[in-house]
């Protein structure tokens, strides 16, 4: 089971929310804590993944791909994982949710234009066990992904901000 962010560990991921870059050695200097404690909780982080890996910061627009899609798919239940492995191995496939609701799926993808756009929906159609999909185009982004927010101890409900599990 992971643990949930203690005030150390707010304190080092609040560090890195202003600079990702941040050596172990500043973020001790930035945060008062031991370097090796800083080291030790970075650690965690990667062994637990509670940090993203990199490529989440890359903006696909600037890989040549503007165009954001969100598809939402039902499916064969029982082509489930064989669907989830097709929908891997397509390029432009950023990330699957499994949702619950009207449809089974909902598939983040780019693409380089509108033709574009439609080749890779209609990949996704071919797929075997794929029954229906929807897509709709991202026009604007209104809140881009955040969690700093979300640091604050005082962000509404949830687990005790100093419960270190």
């Amino acid at each position: 089971m992971k643990k949930t962010a203690d005030a150390a560990d707010r304190a080092i991921l609040r560090t890195l929310v202003a600079d990702a870059a941040a050596a172990g050695v500043t973020i001790s200097q930035r945060t008062g804590l031991a370097r090796n404690t800083v080291r030790a909780r970075l650690q965690r982080y990667e062994s637990e993944e509670a940090l993203f890996p990199f490529e989440h910061r890359l903006d696909p627009a600037f890989l040549g791909f503007p165009l954001r899609a969100f598809v939402t798919t039902t499916v064969t239940q029982r082509d489930l994982a064989a669907v989830g492995d097709a929908l891997a191995a397509i390029p432009e496939v950023l990330e699957v949710s499994g949702i619950a609701g009207g449809a089974d799926l909902i598939i983040l993808i780019v693409a380089r234009d509108t033709d574009d756009l439609y080749r890779i929906a209609g990949a996704i159609l071919d797929i075997p066990g794929v029954v229906r999909t929807e897509t709709g185009l991202v026009m604007r982004k209104l809140v881009p992904y955040r969690t700093a927010q979300l640091l604050d101890p005082r962000a509404g409900p949830g687990p005790d901000p100093t419960y270190a599990g």
